[in-house]
């Protein structure tokens, strides 16, 4: 069913879900979206870049504005957010190797020094991590009280040999999460909200591309679709990457990776983690013939010893996600409102 677009703007169309794609879709790119040329993968295709030839290779583009309060979490802040969100858009679409990022910081009159120095030197180590370098950016100062605090905007570019797009699944593929799920969404809201919880929650954020690049090689061209879950969290990126290959997509609620700490915060508030978002997790796509060289990679790499396989695609109920609880079977809702507004 379309999404029917209210009158003005609410926080729901940031969510990741429906009520952000109708608006991309039907006011946004309207009038923008072209012809794609020699296969070219741009606006139409809503993926998490654009993808251009050049010559015998792909430039790979991304871009991403970075909101979040607070601008400090357990394991991360803004700028590591705004490294990691660029660096791991690339590499989801198959494209490891960042040629440069630009970094354009908007920043509230009265923002702290101290914490400005203290978000870039998270960047720069976010860069050392992840092998990227900020080549350009722009700086900007807002009035108090026209921006909350700071906004953090990286675009990057890469080349890669193949483009691996979210939509290239079939019935019979293997769906992995490369590390357990909701870790980020969790340890922001537990932060924001001040909740009293037994063990404090850590977000996941990192930069993943060499983990992406363990997986692809370790089984050439059997990696068919990748996705990050960030808003809208593994059942919204599922969604989408069963729309778009025109698959239904069965998951196995038993194999879902989910951090005991993260399980019971999110009982307490009565969220289920596949709606939460994540900062250093990807969704692969597999030939069933090479899944066990993936999983094997992506394990024996320090970001993916949670990794599982928690699903696979078949040729019934397209564009549907169903989750198997091992009692039986319900669908999987995609959320279409975000559970925790300026998140990412």
């Amino acid at each position: 069913m379309a999404t029917v677009l209210d009158e003005r703007i609410t926080l729901r169309y940031g969510a990741g879900g429906q009520a952000m794609r109708a608006l991309i879709r039907d006011v946004l790119t309207d009038g923008l979206v072209r012809d794609e040329e020699s296969g070219a993968i741009g606006l139409a295709a809503m993926d998490d870049g654009a993808a251009l030839r050049i010559g015998n290779q792909w430039l790979v583009v991304t871009t991403d504005s970075h909101v979040i309060q607070p601008v400090f979490f357990p394991g991360g802040d803004i700028g590591r957010l705004a490294v990691s969100g660029a660096v791991n858009d690339l590499a989801v679409m198959g494209a490891t190797d960042v040629l440069a990022l630009t970094c354009a910081v908007i920043i509230e009159e009265g923002f702290a020094r101290d914490d400005l120095v203290r978000i870039q030197r998270s960047i720069r180590r976010a860069c050392d991590e992840s092998g990227a370098a900020i080549l350009t950016g722009d700086t900007k100062v807002m009035g108090k009280g026209e921006l909350d605090g700071i906004v953090l905007n990286t675009t990057g570019i890469a080349l890669t040999d193949r483009v691996v797009p979210d939509s290239g699944l079939r019935a019979g593929d293997v769906l992995i999460i490369t590390g357990t799920i909701g870790d980020h969404g969790m340890a922001v809201m537990a932060r924001r909200h001040g909740l009293a919880l037994d063990a404090e929650l850590e977000s996941d954020v990192a930069p993943i591309n060499s983990l992406i690049r363990a997986a692809l090689d370790s089984a050439p061209g059997a990696v068919i679709a990748m996705k990050d879950p960030t808003r809208g969290g593994v059942a919204s990126a599922l969604h989408e990457m069963a729309e778009k290959s025109r698959v239904g997509i069965v998951v196995d609620e038993q194999a879902v990776p989910v951090a005991e700490t993260v399980r019971a915060a999110a009982e307490l508030l009565g969220i289920d983690p596949l709606h939460v978002a994540n900062e250093g997790k990807a969704l692969l796509g597999v030939r069933p013939e090479a899944v066990d060289a993936v999983l094997t990679a992506l394990r024996a790499h320090r970001q993916g010893r949670d990794a599982m396989v928690i699903g696979r695609c078949v040729g019934e109920r397209v564009g549907s996600v169903v989750l198997d609880t091992g009692f039986g079977r319900r669908l999987v809702t995609e959320p279409d409102g975000e559970l925790l507004p300026r998140i990412c």
